[in-house]
């Protein structure tokens, strides 16, 4: 999938998504992945990733994570969300998330930012997401 295919992000257009390159690769009941491949303009002041950029890609992640069980139907709003920088990201990245449990109306889940050079875990992060039914663009 090249980056000029990414307008669906699993069932959604996500603009700012797809303005900052994110690559949706694959999501099923409990588990998403995405990548982000390094590009200049999302770098900060030392030339690493913006943690603003990876903060941005993990809640996205852990959000479609979340609305996993039905990525057509559902929505979600983030509730809470905590990242923890244990690196500094100097190049692609993999963003996998997990719903750790979903109940009717709030799901709680996991993250982590992956070097996609040599899989060092990077960032991790934890979520929370309100279970919201989809509503269509612009309503």
């Amino acid at each position: 999938m090249s980056q000029t295919d990414t307008t669906d992000y699993f069932g959604f257009e996500v603009p700012f998504m797809h303005a900052l390159g994110l690559i949706p690769e694959t999501i099923d009941t409990h588990f998403c992945r995405t990548r982000l491949p390094a590009r200049p303009d999302l770098a900060n002041s030392r030339g690493d990733v913006h943690g603003g950029t990876l903060m941005s890609v993990l809640d996205f992640t852990l959000s479609a994570a979340a609305r996993g069980h039905a990525p057509a139907t559902t929505g979600v709003a983030t509730i809470d969300l905590s990242t923890h920088f244990m690196d500094a990201a100097r190049g692609e990245v993999i963003i996998e998330a997990t719903c750790l449990r979903r109940g009717r109306s709030i799901a709680y889940c996991e993250g982590r930012v992956l070097d996609a050079a040599t899989a060092q875990c990077l960032v991790v992060a934890h979520g929370a997401f309100k279970l919201l039914e989809r509503r269509s663009p612009g309503g």
